[in-house]
């Protein structure tokens, strides 16, 4: 399963007031693990940045002067995130972005949802905590995730926080190493240890075609004793 957390920066809120994206970062996730494989790219807006968005992420447009446009950096972005399934905070928002972008290229550019699948982080949290603060700071915060060096946003940083988030929020691991202190009172482990990035990914083993069928035979006995409210028939 391969994953990209995506974050983007832009000029402003609003694309079509003629906003424009200004950074990508990218980290991609294979089988929920880093792979330490980004994608990351400033980019010349080819307009002023409102000041309001410099006071979030701090880039100027005298930083960005000497950066590509988005067309120089539309292949190789799609390149890496086709075909994916992308991890956005508040996806509405990064997608409307590059939708926007994509559309200036040309007219008929299918759109993002069409070559990659979209999950947004944002959604999930307002599901599992409803009625709680859910920004990528308050979230740090809930699952114990260092955001220290975040004092201004900043796509890169912004995913890399975001993959550590999502797999706290969906798997129970809160840090992307292993080892540490344990979750049970008065019990330790081994100190905190890098993962290797040249690890090898977990092997994953396929039911068999007699499991399929039994696990198919279950869900049709669970459907017929609810009346036809078998959610996990309803999610095919």
């Amino acid at each position: 399963m391969r994953q990209i957390v995506l974050d983007t920066e832009t000029t402003g809120l609003e694309p079509e007031q003629g906003h424009r994206i200004i950074e990508i970062g990218c980290v991609e996730l294979i089988n929920r693990r880093l792979t330490g494989n980004t994608y990351h790219q400033y980019i010349n807006p080819e307009r002023e940045i409102d000041a309001g968005a410099v006071e979030v992420h701090g880039i100027t447009n005298e930083a960005l002067a000497d950066k590509p446009v988005f067309a120089d950096i539309a292949e190789e972005f799609l390149h890496f995130i086709r075909g994916a399934e992308l991890i956005i905070h508040n996806a509405p928002f990064d997608v409307g972005f590059i939708n926007h972008e994509l559309k200036r290229l040309d007219p008929d550019h299918p759109p993002l949802e069409s070559f990659c699948t979209i999950l947004d982080t944002l959604a999930l949290a307002r599901d599992r905590h409803p009625g709680q603060k859910n920004s990528l700071d308050a979230l740090c915060k809930r699952y114990e995730i260092d955001n220290s060096a975040r004092e201004l946003h900043g796509a890169l940083l912004d995913s890399e926080i975001l993959a550590e988030v999502y797999l706290a929020m969906t798997g129970g691991q809160v840090r992307l190493t292993l080892g540490g202190e344990s979750d049970l009172p008065g019990q330790t482990t081994d100190p905190l240890r890098p993962v290797r990035r040249d690890r090898p990914p977990l092997r994953v083993l396929r039911a068999s075609d007699d499991e399929l069928a039994a696990h198919a035979e279950r869900l049709a006995a669970i459907d017929k004793a609810s009346d036809g409210n078998c959610l996990w028939l309803k999610e095919k």
